[in-house]
């Protein structure tokens, strides 16, 4: 059988990140990638300009031609920038029963917010307890357990109980925005000791799309079998060496792509 995964975000015009990235990193990991359009940015390496949402019936209509018809294995969300979509993809998603990977995004890396302030709540009443996994970063775990912003280790493992608490399945709380040369992330999943993944600091701009392409992946391995852990693992293993190899990529003057294809042997220089 053909693996699929599904994405469920908005669209990034320069390539790097939101259903672009998503594909790409589907693609690479060899899984069929399917697609339902959220939003559409206009947007690039240095900003986001423009946010346009699809309309929440054609949200709804994508989501249910794809699974009329696709035997999906698992599904990523990402980019829902207000309530009424989040809704309407909790509501398309009510029956569904695959593995969810839930990116709470929030905050593109140009710093331009992507999802409106009266959003958070539908997003950790609706989605939250939908999720088989979530992967927010320090920033975003922040706001969806009302505290204050990780500093450490520590406080990103008690965040990731409280998502778990809250209804999430299991959390991957990425610790890139806190400081030290070792990137630190906690997968945190109930009745379980919290799992450590490091990965040294790599000096590089190319970090655009960094989150969608992680949690992309482990949908990827999740479609193809794997276990939430395992998942984890090898997708924190392939962001890492398409981080390391970005600076491989002259992509856009601000923060450049993560580099997706990093083993096809046509991209290699």
């Amino acid at each position: 059988m053909t693996a699929i995964a599904l994405t469920i975000a908005g669209s990034d015009s320069g390539g790097g990140a939101g259903i672009q990235a998503d594909l790409k990193a589907f693609s690479a990991l060899g899984v069929y990638g399917a697609s339902v359009l959220t939003a559409v940015t206009a947007q690039n390496t240095k900003a986001v300009t423009a946010v346009h949402e699809i309309p929440v019936e054609i949200i709804h209509a994508q989501i249910e031609a794809v699974l009329d018809d696709l035997d999906v294995d698992a599904i990523k969300i990402g980019m829902l920038s207000s309530p009424e979509i989040i809704a309407a993809v909790a509501g398309a998603l009510s029956d569904v029963r695959v593995p969810i990977v839930l990116d709470p995004v929030m905050v593109a890396k140009s710093g331009d917010r992507l999802l409106q302030e009266r959003a958070v709540a539908a997003l950790q009443s609706l989605l939250l307890p939908m999720a088989t996994l979530v992967t927010p970063n320090a920033p975003e775990a922040a706001i969806l357990t009302d505290t204050e912003e990780a500093r450490g280790p520590e406080t990103l493992k008690q965040q990731g109980e409280a998502l778990i608490a809250a209804g999430a399945k299991s959390a991957l709380m990425k610790g890139g925005h806190l400081e030290g040369d070792i990137c630190t992330d906690i997968f945190v999943t109930d009745g379980f000791p919290a799992k450590v993944l490091r990965a040294a600091r790599v000096q590089t701009r190319n970090t655009h799309g960094t989150g969608c392409t992680l949690s992309a992946a482990i949908a990827a391995h999740l479609s193809r079998g794997r276990a939430v852990s395992e998942a984890v693992a090898e997708a924190h293993a392939y962001l890492n060496r398409a981080i390391v190899e970005a600076g491989t990529l002259q992509i856009g003057s601000g923060h450049g792509p993560v580099h997706h294809f990093h083993g096809a042997p046509a991209w290699r220089r």
